[in-house]
């Protein structure tokens, strides 16, 4: 399996990671099985938002109702590990309850999408998605 996403969104992400040295930012992906079409920033309430995120309740809330109403898909969310790589943390697989939705993850330098699963091969609860970006 694959997802795509445009150059020009995909280095909007890896900016925004890089202007956030010391935090992880996050945020929402939205768009059909086949492409990321739009991300929308969230603010990262978690109390430490050096070491882990969380999405912004609201902006999340908000999105799943926009969704549906007819509104843009919600694909999942991204966020960053500044000081890691970008495969997901036992704390990610610890938060990961939202099967099905995507986490793009940013890292290292790179950005890799990893899907929640029950029980998959990383972290007991991600399975790897091909990432193109065109």
């Amino acid at each position: 399996m694959a997802i795509r996403i445009s150059r020009a969104l995909f280095d909007c992400l890896m900016a925004e990671a890089a202007l956030a040295p010391m935090r992880e930012i996050c945020g929402l992906l939205f768009g059909t099985d086949e492409r990321i079409e739009a991300v929308e920033p969230a603010r990262n309430v978690a109390v430490d938002p050096a070491r882990w995120f969380e999405v912004d309740p609201a902006a999340l809330f908000t999105a799943i109702r926009a969704e549906r109403a007819g509104g843009p898909r919600l694909l999942g969310h991204y966020h960053s590990h500044p000081s890691g790589v970008a495969a997901p943390s036992a704390q990610d697989a610890a938060t990961a309850f939202d099967a099905g939705r995507l986490w793009l993850i940013l890292g290292g330098g790179e950005a890799l999408v990893w899907r929640a699963v029950p029980g998959g091969p990383v972290q007991g609860a991600f399975e790897p998605v091909r990432l193109v970006v065109d």
